[in-house]
C-alpha cells in the first residue's frame, strides 16, 4: 500500500470515528442533570426566563435542568463558564446582547469567542426596548424628536441603565442612523435612570418595556417608539423607530440559548427541538408575556447567523460613539 493511500485511509477512519462518537453522544444525551447558567442576578429578566423554561425542558429531556446564576463582567463570567464546559450539552447558557455581541468589542481581553467558543442553539425570546420622554419634552413622536434635536444639537440627554448596556447603545445607534446628537447619561441600573426621567432631570431614556410600561400607562412618561423590528405585543399601536423615519433601525433585549462550541450538532438539534416545544406552550408564553418578554423561536443556523451579523453592527456603534471601556 502506498504512503499517500495509507494516509488517506487513516484520515477517513479518523473522520468515521468522530462521526460515531458524535452519534453515541447524541444517543446518550442527556445522561445527567443539565446546568442552565443565567449570567445575571436572580429576579431579572434573564433569570426569570430561565426559571420559566427549565422545568418544561426537564420534563421533555428526562433530567433535571438546574438554573445557576453566575454574575460578573456584564454577563461574560457566566457565558465564559459555558464556553469552557465539556461540549456534551449538559451545560447551557442564557445568551443576551451584552455577553454575546457587545462585550466582545466593548471590553479588552474578552475571555471567549462568541462565534467559535459557543454553539448557537436557539433565539427564544425578545424584550422590547422603548424610547421614552418626560411629558415636558416638546416631542410626541420620532419626527418631532429628530426635528427638536436638529434645532438644539447636543442639548437633549437620554438616560440608560449604564454604559455598554443595550439601552445605551440603542441611543448611540439612533445617533449613527438618524444623525441626532443625543447625549448619554449612564446610571447604575434602570431604576435610577427611570427616576431621573420621571423628575425631568433627563429628558429622554431607552428602557425595557416592562420597566417603562406602568409609567407610560399612567401618563408619567411619553412613549415615542419601540426599537424592535416589529411592534411590541404589549403596545401594538406604538410604532417602531424604523417605521417612524429611521429605516433599518433595530434593537432589542433578545434572549437565546447557547452551548459549548464543540457540542455535537445532533445534541444541539435535540435541545433546539425541545425548546421549540417549550416555547409553543400556552402557559410558558403567557408567563413570559407577564414579565414583558415576547416568545420567539429560531433554528441553530438562524441564531448563529444573527449573532454573526450583530457583532460588527454593534462594533461600529461602539467605535463611532467612543464607548469602548476597559473592565
Amino acid at each position: 500500500m502506498t504512503y499517500p493511500r495509507r494516509r488517506g485511509l487513516l484520515k477517513l477512519a479518523g473522520a468515521m470515528l468522530l462521526l460515531v462518537g458524535s452519534a453515541v453522544n447524541a444517543a446518550d444525551f442527556p445522561s445527567k442533570p443539565i446546568r442552565l447558567i443565567a449570567p445575571f442576578a436572580a429576579g431579572g429578566s434573564t433569570d426569570l426566563l430561565a426559571r420559566i423554561i427549565a422545568p418544561e425542558m426537564a420534563r421533555r429531556l428526562g433530567q433535571n435542568v438546574i438554573v445557576e446564576n453566575k454574575l460578573g463582567a456584564g454577563g461574560s463570567i457566566g457565558l465564559g463558564e459555558v464556553a469552557k464546559a465539556d461540549p456534551d450539552g449538559h451545560v447551557l447558557g442564557v445568551a443576551s446582547p451584552g455577553p454575546m455581541v457587545v462585550n466582545v468589542t466593548l471590553m479588552d481581553n474578552f475571555p471567549y469567542d462568541p462565534v467559535n467558543d459557543l454553539a448557537a442553539v436557539a433565539l427564544i425570546a425578545d424584550l422590547p426596548i422603548v424610547l421614552v420622554a418626560n411629558p415636558g419634552v416638546a416631542a410626541n413622536d420620532m419626527a418631532s424628536l429628530i426635528a427638536l434635536d436638529k434645532a438644539n444639537p447636543g442639548k437633549l440627554f437620554f438616560a440608560s441603565p449604564g454604559t455598554g448596556t443595550t439601552m445605551h447603545l440603542s441611543g448611540e445607534l439612533l445617533n449613527v442612523m438618524a444623525g441626532t446628537k443625543l447625549q448619554h447619561v449612564p446610571y447604575k441600573g434602570g431604576s435610577l435612570a427611570t427616576t431621573d426621567i420621571l423628575s425631568g432631570n433627563v429628558q429622554l431614556g431607552f428602557l425595557d418595556f416592562p420597566s417603562a410600561g406602568p409609567f407610560i400607562a399612567s401618563g408619567k412618561m411619553k412613549a415615542l417608539a419601540v426599537g424592535n423590528k416589529r411592534r411590541a405585543l404589549s403596545a401594538p399601536n406604538l410604532p417602531t423607530i424604523a417605521e417612524s423615519g429611521v429605516p433599518g433601525y433595530e434593537t432589542s433585549g433578545w434572549f437565546g440559548i447557547v452551548a459549548p462550541g464543540k457540542t455535537p450538532p445532533e445534541v444541539v438539534r435535540r435541545i433546539n427541538a425541545v425548546l421549540g416545544e417549550v416555547m409553543a406552550l400556552p402557559d410558558v408564553r403567557s408567563r413570559l408575556n407577564q414579565i414583558g418578554v415576547e416568545p420567539t423561536m429560531t433554528s441553530p443556523a438562524e441564531f448563529s447567523q444573527f449573532i454573526k451579523s450583530e457583532i460588527p453592527k454593534w462594533a461600529r456603534v461602539i467605535q463611532v460613539s467612543g464607548s469602548k471601556t476597559k473592565r
